[in-house]
């Protein structure tokens, strides 16, 4: 009972899960970001049957970028690729995904999950206190919504080591580092669903693919 109860006050953020993010043609592909996805499926799966609550953060800009960050607005407008403009292709969920009834969807349009948007009351109204979090990339989207969990006392903050990519192994590596540095707890999610549960070996320091670790 203690522990349904662990998972009813638990949250599992999925970040920018889009084909923007993992199409090669896009200026927002993460080259990590296909390596993770049997991890984060597994993760999905595990938060399904524990019964704890799923937020899908996703961005949707306005086709124009008037709702872009400013280093970005020369990407928007007609006839450039407006990359997960609101209604595009590449705003849909990666192929294999989908938002299951009783799952949220929160859109945003920088990179903390928490900077204007609802979701810090979402997760009070549905008394949630910990979280765990996994999807692209590591050193913007992962890291700025974490140090903002952080900031707003969530109890709990768990990265899931190899459910989450960035451009390369060493930018994933020290972002994770300076992550558990403040406190945040980084496991495989073989470890996090308790089907393994060996020590997390060493992060590589080479290569640029993040590998999922299965």
């Amino acid at each position: 009972m203690e522990m349904a109860n662990e998972w009813s006050r638990t949250a599992l953020l999925i970040i920018d899960f889009q084909r923007d993010f993992f199409d090669e043609r896009s200026v927002f592909a993460v080259p990590g970001a296909y390596a993770i996805l049997p991890s984060v499926y597994d993760a999905l799966e595990c938060a399904r049957k524990r019964g704890m609550f799923v937020v899908w953060v996703v961005r949707e800009h306005d086709p124009e970028g008037r709702d872009v960050e400013r280093f970005r607005r020369h990407l928007y407008g007609s006839g450039k690729q407006n990359p997960v403009s609101k209604g595009s292709i590449g705003a849909e969920l990666i192929e294999g995904f989908e938002i299951k009834e009783g799952e949220y969807k929160l859109v945003k349009t920088r990179f903390s999950a928490f900077f204007n948007t609802n979701l810090h009351s979402l997760l009070q109204a549905t008394g949630i206190t910990d979280l765990v979090i996994c999807g692209v990339q590591t050193p913007n989207c992962i890291r700025q919504t974490v140090f903002d969990a952080i900031s707003l006392d969530y109890h709990s903050i768990t990265v899931l080591y190899d459910a989450t990519a960035a451009a390369s192994v060493q930018i994933h590596h020290d972002n994770i580092t300076d992550m558990e540095n403040v406190g945040v707890v980084v496991v495989r999610v073989d470890q996090w669903d308790g089907s393994v549960v060996e020590p997390l070996p060493p992060l590589p320091t080479t290569g640029n693919v993040v590998s999922a670790g299965k």
